[in-house]
């Protein structure tokens, strides 16, 4: 008798919490985005410059909604530029961060990547924001948070309602 109860608390709990978890897993990606862009900045006026950020494949394991450039939904990896081909080779790595599950995350602008230069200026990355969401409801979850970064480095993170970033 007290299983069954328990099993019907449990089932009737069970709904609320996902719109914590997907909070959680929605911050989790925002600062795990957040921390690559700074770090691919300090590596790059560490060594020179030659410091990209670039999306993970679609062949990445546990990845299913990356269909675009724009899409950046199974992850990151800063590496550096050992053999000067802008792409990420095998030894290049700095850091690699795959996105918790069924979070997207959407570049506004097209590109698989994103390069520092030895001060640490973002290439392409004025006015760039992402758009980091719970699947499958997208923008409008109020879980979603955008990741605004200038050229200069200045990163916002802003609410649902301020998603695109737009300054």
């Amino acid at each position: 008798m007290t299983i069954s109860i328990l099993a019907v608390l449990l089932g009737l709990a069970a709904p609320s919490f996902t719109p914590l978890l997907e909070r959680w897993r929605v911050a989790q990606a925002v600062e795990g985005l957040k921390s690559a862009l700074m770090l691919a900045r300090s590596e790059a006026i560490k060594h020179g410059g030659n410091v990209y950020l670039e999306k993970l494949p679609p062949t990445t394991a546990g990845c299913i909604t990356d269909n675009t450039n724009q899409d950046w939904d199974c992850g990151w990896v800063v590496f550096l530029d050992a053999n000067g081909n802008k792409r990420w080779n095998a030894g290049e790595e700095i850091q690699s961060y795959t996105t918790p599950p069924n979070i997207t995350v959407t570049r506004s602008k097209s590109g698989v990547t994103i390069s520092a230069d030895r001060w640490g200026m973002m290439d392409g990355a004025n006015l760039v924001g992402f758009t980091i969401a719970p699947h499958p409801q997208g923008i409008s979850s109020p879980a979603t948070k955008g990741l605004c970064m200038a050229s200069g480095g200045r990163i916002r993170v802003v609410n649902q309602e301020d998603v695109p970033c737009n300054n």
